[in-house]
C-alpha cells in the first residue's frame, strides 16, 4: 500500500462511516439493530456489489476479534452494576449451562435433520449459540425495560462469548477429537477462571490508580480507561486464558468505579463501540458473497435458526429460571430477546480461517440465520415488552460527572437533573448533603447563579457541587436517593 492507496481508503472509509452513522438514526427509529444496515453496506461494497474483493478469512478473524474486544469493553463500561448484581446469577447460568443446553439441542437438530456429521453439527451449534452484546445493547437500551430484564440480558451477552470461543477454537483445531470432551471441559473452566481473575485484578487496579492521579487533560481519562480494558484482554490472552471474560469484567468494574469524568468517558466509549460495530459489520458484509449462497444454505439457515429461536432458546431460559423467581411472561421476553448478531458471524470465521471442511457452507448458513432471525426478533421487541409487562416507567437516574481538583482533596461534581427526576422542586437546603459537600453553582437556561438554600431545583438544571473525596460517595448516593424518592429520602441518621 502506498500513499495514493491510503488516500483512496480514507476517502471510501470516511464516506462509509458517515453513511453508517446517519443510518443509526433510521435503525433506532424503527427499532432494528443497526448491524443489518451495516451488513447491507458491506454487501453493497463487496464483490457482488461495487466490486471490492475481500476474501481474507484470517484477516477477518483477527479484525473480528479486535472489534469484539471493543464492543465488550463498551458494554461493560456502560452497564450499571446495580442492575447486573441482583441478576448476575441468572445471567451467568444462561451464559454457561444455558449455552451448553443450546449447543446440544441445536447440534442434535443439525445432525438428524440436516445430516451433518457430529463435529460440524456441534461447530454450527456453538457458533450460533452466543447472544450478541452489540445487538442486545443497541436495541434494548432504546426500550425502557425493568432492571431485572436488562441486567440479565446484559450479563448473559457479556459473559457467554468466552466459553463458546474456547469451544469453537478447540473444535476447529481438532483438539476435541484428539484429547476428548474432558480436556475441553477443563480448558473452558481454566480459561474462564483465569480470565475472570485478570479482569478483576486489572479493573480494580485501574480504578484505584485513576482515583488517585489527576491527569493534565480530561480527554486522557477515556483513553486510559479503554486502554486498561484492552490490557485485561491482552494479559489474559498472553497466558492462554479467556481475554473476552477479562475485558468484560475489567470494563464492568471500571465503568462502575467512582472515576473522574465518568460521563465523558462513557460517551467516548459509546463512540468507540459504534465505530467497532460499523467497521466489524461492514467487513463481515464484504466477506460474505451472495453469489456463493445456495438454496441449501438458505434452507439450512432457516431451519437451524428456527430450532435455535423456537426450541433451544425457550428451553434454555426455562431450565435456568428454575433456580430464580421469574414469571412466565418475563421468561418469554428474555427468550425472545436473545438476539444474535456479529458474534456468530465472527465465530464462523474461525473454522473458515482454519480450513475446516464445510466451513464456507457453515459461514453462509450462519450469515443467513443471523440476518433473518435478527430481523424477525428485533422488530416486535417493544410491543412484546409491553405485552409481557416488563416495561418500566421509573424516573431516569441522575448522571454525575466528576473532575478532580488538584490543589485540594476534593472533586467537582456536575449533575444534570433529567425529566422525571424527583430532584425537581426540591430546595437546595433540603438536599441535606454531607458535611464537606455543597452546591456552589446552578446553570439554568444558559444563565448561572450561586444558589441560596431556599432556591428550588428545576428540570434540566446543571448543579455544580464541590465534595471532599472522603464524602464523595455519600454525596452521589444522597443525590440519587433524592432523585428517586424526593426530599424525604432518608440519609444517615436524618433518615
Amino acid at each position: 500500500m502506498d500513499v495514493h492507496d491510503l488516500d483512496t481508503y480514507l476517502l471510501v472509509g470516511a464516506g462509509v462511516l458517515i453513511l453508517a452513522v446517519l443510518a443509526v438514526r433510521l435503525s433506532v427509529s424503527i427499532g432494528l439493530p443497526s448491524l443489518l444496515v451495516y451488513l447491507a453496506l458491506g454487501l453493497l461494497l463487496g464483490s457482488s456489489g461495487l466490486g471490492i474483493d475481500f476474501a481474507d478469512a484470517d484477516l477477518a478473524h483477527a479484525l473480528g476479534f479486535g472489534g469484539l474486544v471493543l464492543i465488550l469493553a463498551e458494554g461493560g463500561l456502560t452497564t450499571k452494576w446495580q442492575h447486573v448484581r441482583p441478576n448476575l446469577g441468572y445471567g451467568l447460568l444462561l451464559a454457561t449451562l444455558g449455552s451448553a443446553i443450546t449447543v446440544l439441542v441445536v447440534a442434535a437438530g443439525a445432525h438428524y435433520l440436516l445430516d451433518l456429521d457430529w463435529e460440524l453439527a456441534v461447530l454450527l451449534a456453538a457458533v450460533l449459540t452466543p447472544t450478541d452484546a452489540a445487538a442486545v445493547f443497541s436495541v434494548l437500551r432504546t426500550v425502557p425495560l425493568k432492571s431485572s430484564v436488562t441486567g440479565t440480558l446484559e450479563a448473559e451477552s457479556g459473559l457467554n462469548d468466552a466459553p463458546i470461543v474456547v469451544l469453537v477454537v478447540a473444535i476447529s483445531a481438532g483438539e476435541v477429537a484428539d484429547k476428548g470432551v474432558g480436556y475441553l471441559a477443563a480448558l473452558v473452566i481454566f480459561e474462564l477462571l483465569v480470565g475472570a481473575a485478570f479482569g478483576v485484578a486489572i479493573g480494580w487496579f485501574g480504578g484505584w490508580l485513576l482515583r488517585r492521579v489527576a491527569l493534565p487533560a480530561s480527554g486522557l481519562y477515556p483513553l486510559v480507561v479503554i486502554a486498561f480494558t484492552i490490557l485485561a484482554y491482552g494479559s489474559a490472552a498472553a497466558v492462554h486464558a479467556s481475554g473476552f471474560a477479562a475485558v468484560y469484567i475489567a470494563a464492568l468494574i471500571l465503568g462502575n468505579a467512582e472515576l473522574p469524568h465518568r460521563v465523558a468517558t462513557r460517551s467516548f466509549v459509546e463512540g468507540i463501540g459504534w465505530l467497532a460495530q460499523i467497521g466489524l459489520f461492514v467487513m463481515l458484509g464484504l466477506l460474505a458473497s451472495p453469489d456463493e449462497l445456495e438454496w441449501r444454505n438458505v434452507w439450512h439457515g432457516l431451519l437451524i435458526g428456527a430450532i435455535l429461536t423456537f426450541v433451544a432458546r425457550p428451553l434454555t431460559v426455562m431450565v435456568c429460571a428454575v433456580w430464580f423467581r421469574r414469571s412466565a411472561r418475563e421468561q418469554l421476553f428474555v427468550g425472545w430477546a436473545g438476539l444474535r448478531g456479529a458474534v456468530p458471524i465472527v465465530l464462523a470465521t474461525i473454522p473458515l480461517s482454519a480450513g475446516v471442511d464445510g466451513s464456507r457452507d457453515l459461514f453462509n448458513t450462519v450469515f443467513v440465520a443471523v440476518v433473518i432471525y435478527t430481523l424477525l426478533q428485533a422488530a416486535p421487541l417493544a410491543r412484546l415488552a409491553a405485552a409481557c409487562g416488563v416495561l418500566t416507567d421509573a424516573a431516569r437516574d441522575v448522571e454525575v460527572e466528576a473532575a478532580p481538583l488538584e490543589r485540594v482533596s476534593a472533586d467537582l461534581l456536575q449533575i444534570r437533573v433529567p425529566s422525571g427526576s424527583r430532584l425537581a422542586g426540591v430546595e437546595v437546603g433540603e438536599l441535606r448533603l454531607p458535611v464537606g459537600a455543597s452546591v456552589t453553582l446552578v446553570v439554568r437556561d444558559e444563565t448561572t447563579f450561586v444558589p441560596h438554600r431556599t432556591d428550588r431545583i428545576a428540570v434540566n438544571d446543571d448543579l455544580l457541587i464541590v465534595a471532599e473525596r472522603s464524602v464523595r460517595e455519600q454525596t452521589e448516593s444522597r443525590l440519587r436517593d433524592v432523585g428517586r424518592h424526593g426530599r424525604l429520602a432518608g440519609w444517615g441518621v436524618d433518615g
